[in-house]
């Protein structure tokens, strides 16, 4: 059993003002594995207090200062690898494995590309030829909240803290309850990496609690949240007082259009990427659209791989998918599963209740249903677990029209071998990323959505510039540069 009770501000671990002990429950095993503390307003305003207090100096650190604070912290990383991968397998169920190969290194992965995109920044910068006296400067905004969800726990850390400390900004972390131990091993990193004090602060806390104080807080300028649609509406409500900047990246509903000339795994890469986190990730594929003419084997296709996935502990092994990351995700997971058997959804793979040989643990049969129509609940809302719904198509133009009927908009996918489709696809679907035929975003691609998917831009130049003002400056002395 982990205890870490315990909140970093102004640069040292501080006991709570009104201790309220919270228990992390090991998704695996259904035990806890953790004690940690629930944050009061008190401690949250502790927080806030000592990032304002902090700002003006850190603002005002030259940004090759900034630069090598944030390449200590991949160097602490680097020390502590093994560690922050099993705190991410214990927290919130993800094999070790991956926690080691994909969930952790998301830390180096997104520091580089900013590091890139930082060296390349120009913080003062000529507005053009025809105003030579005028200068656009780029500002740190300020105090800076960052909330950030369990699914994957240190990538969005890293998507927010990384830039916010490049940009100059002091920041206030509140990680999910769910999923808190990989950021306090973050926090050290930064104490050991000699961060000043008051730079980065954590507090833990529940959404209603802690979430709630930093959103309405007016010494914060900026809150940047990972997580669900409904928090993402309560958030900017709660900000709006305040005028603060929001940035939300919130769910998805992601459509994988698959047609009739597309490469003979874009099924099976379909189904994998879905199961893929155990279908915990909002930009899942989990809408797989099908051109009639291969609609039949491409569900059978899909059924034979989801029967092929295996289930298992987040403490073993092997490139398995684990558990979800609670009971109230298991049971809203299975009320989908029953309600498109009941819609009339086609069950062709998985279905509700636990794996075989499973009696304890959060597990999830990885389900597919076939002649999923428009419109049913599991085609329309985010489960967040791994089910896929099979809809045919016939032309381009249906195609269209069924990927974008959805509140939603962060990732949609295209497979086809047509270079012209391919093209007009990627600009007709309504979404703020298109990958097509399992090509990735390259590194620096800014990762956001539209409409209900919230419209962040995180990861690169753009993440950096979340977190910065435009200033506009007048009759600029050159000379004197």
């Amino acid at each position: 059993m982990i205890t870490k009770r315990e909140f970093y501000i102004n640069g040292e671990w501080v006991a709570p003002v009104t201790p309220q002990d919270y228990a992390v429950i090991d998704p695996s095993t259904e035990e806890p594995c953790a004690i940690i503390s629930l944050g009061s307003e008190a401690d949250t305003n502790a927080a806030v207090a000592a990032a304002k207090a902090a700002f003006p100096a850190w603002a005002a650190t030259p940004p090759a200062v900034r630069r090598e604070a944030v390449v200590k912290i991949l160097q602490q990383y680097e020390l502590r690898l093994e560690e922050l991968a099993h705190a991410i397998a214990i927290e919130m169920g993800a094999p070790i494995d991956m926690a080691r190969d994909d969930q952790a290194p998301c830390l180096p992965w997104h520091a580089t590309n900013f590091l890139t995109a930082f060296d390349a920044m120009q913080w003062i910068r000529p507005l053009g030829p025809h105003a030579p006296n005028d200068r656009i400067a780029l500002e740190p905004i300020g105090v800076v909240g960052l909330i950030t969800p369990w699914n994957w726990p240190m990538n969005q850390i890293a998507l927010k803290a990384i830039p916010a400390i490049l940009a100059g900004c002091t920041c206030v972390l509140k990680p999910s309850e769910e999923s808190p131990l990989d950021a306090m091993l973050f926090a050290e990193f930064c104490h050991d990496a000699g961060l000043p004090a008051g730079v980065f602060n954590l507090v833990n806390g529940d959404g209603a609690g802690v979430g709630s104080v930093l959103s309405a807080h007016p010494d914060v300028e900026m809150i940047s949240f990972t997580g669900s649609t409904r928090a993402g509406r309560a958030i900017s409500k709660a900000a709006a007082e305040t005028l603060k900047r929001v940035t939300l990246e919130l769910g998805g509903k992601g459509a994988n259009v698959i047609f009739a000339d597309a490469d003979d795994r874009a099924v099976e890469r379909g189904v994998r990427h879905m199961m893929n986190n155990t279908g915990q990730s909002c930009n899942a594929p989990s809408r797989m659209l099908v051109q009639r003419p291969i609609y039949d084997q491409a569900v059978e296709t899909a059924a034979r791989i989801a029967d092929s996935i295996k289930v298992g502990s987040a403490h073993d092994a092997g490139g398995h998918i684990g558990p979800v990351v609670n009971k109230r995700q298991w049971d809203q997971i299975q009320g989908y599963i029953q309600k498109g058997i009941d819609e009339g959804a086609r069950l062709v793979a998985g279905g509700p209740g636990l794996p075989e040989g499973f009696n304890r643990g959060f597990y999830v049969k990885p389900t597919v249903f076939a002649d999923v129509v428009p419109g049913m609940t599991i085609e329309r809302e985010e489960i967040f677990g791994p089910v896929l719904s099979i809809i045919p198509f016939d032309t381009e133009a249906d195609a269209v029209r069924i990927a974008n009927d959805t509140p939603y908009g962060l990732t949609n996918y295209v497979q086809t071998q047509d270079g012209a489709l391919r093209n007009r696809m990627a600009r007709q679907l309504k979404s703020g990323m298109v990958e097509m035929n399992g090509k990735s975003r390259g590194a620096g691609a800014p990762f956001g959505g539209v409409k209900s998917s919230g419209r962040a831009r995180e990861g690169g130049h753009w993440g950096l510039e979340e977190f910065l003002e435009v200033k506009a400056i007048s009759g600029w002395d050159s000379a004197a540069e």
